[in-house]
């Protein structure tokens, strides 16, 4: 939840009538963040290991500003413990973390770094909740494909010409080369 569900009061109504209801895995990103950040009492009403999605500005709205990446990594490996979340903490070397468990991606590319990208990520993490992966797993699996697919994009495009639709439409070719 959260691409384009706005951050007035429809898009809070709308978040807290999910957390009040919700029984299945839950990854809150992009506005679903913003208004978490500005209502920090909805922390209490996040089920356990819900994903959260932050690029580094929207995690340091949600946990205090960090000084650096390497700081921020720290944090959110100690915000998820604390919270029970998976925190996918996205940027160069995304790192997806539930506190005891960590993993820095090395997969992708900077012509990730355009909108729309961290919305295909969000479908792409959302699709393996769907086929019921863990969080943890989901998570991990979909950030590598994601930048794996960038990585095959990159082939035909620039990073500055790249598109989250050409990342899009490589995922079939990240899933056949890592099942080789």
């Amino acid at each position: 939840m959260g691409p384009a569900i706005g951050t007035d009061g429809v898009g809070k109504d709308c978040l807290v009538n999910i957390l009040s209801n919700c029984s299945v895995p839950l990854l809150l990103d992009a506005d679903a963040l913003t208004i978490l950040a500005a209502e920090k009492d909805l922390f209490d009403s996040l089920p356990p290991r819900t994903l959260l999605t932050p690029h580094p500005k929207e995690f340091d709205r949600l946990f205090g500003t960090n000084e650096n990446d390497t700081v921020r990594r720290k944090a959110a490996i100690t915000f998820a413990g604390e919270k029970n979340l998976v925190i996918v903490l996205k940027g160069h070397e995304t790192l997806v973390t539930d506190g005891n468990n960590s993993f820095l991606n090395t997969s992708g590319n900077a012509g990730l770094a355009k909108g729309g990208s961290g919305d295909a990520l969000t479908g792409i993490i959302t699709a393996f909740l769907a086929q019921g992966y863990p969080q943890f797993e989901a998570a991990a699996a979909g950030v590598y494909l994601h930048g794996l697919a960038a990585d095959l994009a990159l082939k035909e495009q620039s990073m500055e010409s790249m598109l989250a639709s050409d990342v899009i439409e490589c995922l079939g070719k990240a899933f056949k080369k890592i099942w080789k």
